[in-house]
């Protein structure tokens, strides 16, 4: 699974931080590594709500996975850990769902994750 992580100039942590967002996501969804090929990390810093006493950092998680279209999520927090882990959480679910989708309750592929149409002769 490839991880990137992408922040703004008021992120600070440099290569500690992207090393423990690899580590968290890898230990969080390492059950789904066979499913997820690509998660994308953005933080960001929302200083227009902190004067408010709202959050003050953003987390935005996209995951790429086999055949399927991306799934994003986002929380808010106080602090960069405090977001990224919500929306760590709100990705494992998402795409646990997403997952469901394409299988039955026999863990055999439905027919939604079909792209192949039938045509009437096959009937």
């Amino acid at each position: 699974m490839q991880v990137q992580v992408h922040t703004d100039a008021t992120i600070q942590g440099g290569d500690s931080l992207e090393a423990w967002a690899h580590e968290e996501i890898h230990s969080k969804l390492a059950r789904l590594k066979e499913y997820v090929v690509r998660v994308e990390v953005f933080l960001t810093g929302i200083e227009a709500m902190k004067s408010t006493g709202g959050p003050g950092k953003k987390c935005v998680l996209e995951t790429r996975a086999n055949g399927r279209p991306p799934i994003a999520v986002n929380a808010e927090a106080e602090k960069v850990k405090d977001a990224f882990n919500a929306a760590l959480e709100k990705l494992r679910r998402a795409v646990e769902a997403d997952l469901d989708k394409v299988r039955d309750k026999n863990l055999r592929e439905s027919v939604r994750g079909v792209d192949d149409v039938i045509t009437d002769t096959e009937q």
